[in-house]
Parts: structure tokens; C-alpha cells; sequence
């Protein structure tokens, strides 16, 4: 079993909507042949709180607007560290960095066929990293050498 068209639209045009309001490391998974809920999942991360809100708020709005999709499920609004949408054809988590690394969904998901995304979406992969490389510079040139 493979993933169906409807849920390869909702990954695409959700993966858009992610990599548009600058989400880090977009991948998506079919999960099909290994669950019987869901047919694939999107994940995405941000380096904040309020970003990962902006990516969910946006995924949603735009499966809405072009596609009719609802969600019939978000998780994780309280503390916007780890933000699922539930489409029933795909799940999406929208991630904080430290969350992303520490529970590396793609560990668990990595013997699944990766779906391909857009061209836009495809280029946030390393983005944590980098961000990373950033703060951490950064850092190291503030006196104290804490982030500010």
C-alpha cells in the first residue's frame, strides 16, 4: 500500500505552506505499509515557540483554502512546543528544535519511503544546523557568551 493522491497533495501543499513561513528541516514519510491510521506524516521544526505557531496557523489555513482539508484533531497549542495537526490521510508535527532533536521522530521513521516535497521545502533541510552555528557565534561574541 502507498500513500494516496489526496494525501501526497496534503503533504505537498503543507510542506509549502511550512518551508514559506521558514520551518527548518521539512521531510515527510509514507507510513502506509507500517500504520493503518495515517497514510504519511510531515515534519517540520522552528527554532521558537511563536515560529512553530506561525507554521501550524499557516499549514492549516492553506490545506483549508486550496484543498477544504480540516484537521479533526491539534495537539500542543498550549505551549507550541510540539504541534500536531491530524488530517486523518496525514499527520502533521510541527516541532520546536530542542523537541525534534530530543524525540528524532526520523529515527523511528527512517525504514519508511520518503515522499517527495517541493523544491522550497527541500531547501530548509540543515536549517537547525545552521541556526545552531548561528547562536552558537553568536554567543561566543556576547560578553557573558550567552544568547541574547
Amino acid at each position: 500500500m502507498t500513500a494516496t493522491d489526496r494525501s501526497l497533495d496534503l503533504i505537498s501543499t503543507a510542506a509549502q505552506a511550512a518551508a514559506d513561513k521558514l520551518a527548518h528541516d521539512v521531510i515527510a514519510y509514507d507510513v502506509s505499509d507500517v500504520l493503518s491510521i495515517t497514510d504519511a506524516f510531515l515534519l517540520a521544526s522552528a527554532p521558537n515557540d511563536r515560529q512553530v505557531k506561525a507554521i501550524v496557523d499557516e499549514i492549516e489555513e492553506r490545506l483549508l483554502k486550496e484543498l477544504g482539508a480540516k484537521p479533526v484533531r491539534r495537539e500542543g497549542d498550549r505551549d507550541s512546543r510540539w504541534i500536531l495537526l491530524d488530517y486523518v490521510d496525514i499527520v502533521v508535527h510541527v516541532q520546536h528544535s530542542e523537541e525534534r532533536v530530543f524525540y528524532a521522530l526520523e529515527r523511528l521513521w527512517k525504514d519508511c519511503p520518503e515522499l517527495e516535497l517541493p523544491a522550497d521545502a527541500k531547501a530548509t533541510r540543515g536549517k537547525a544546523e545552521e541556526h545552531a552555528r548561528l547562536q552558537a557565534a553568536e554567543a561566543e561574541r556576547e560578553p557573558g557568551g550567552e544568547w541574547r
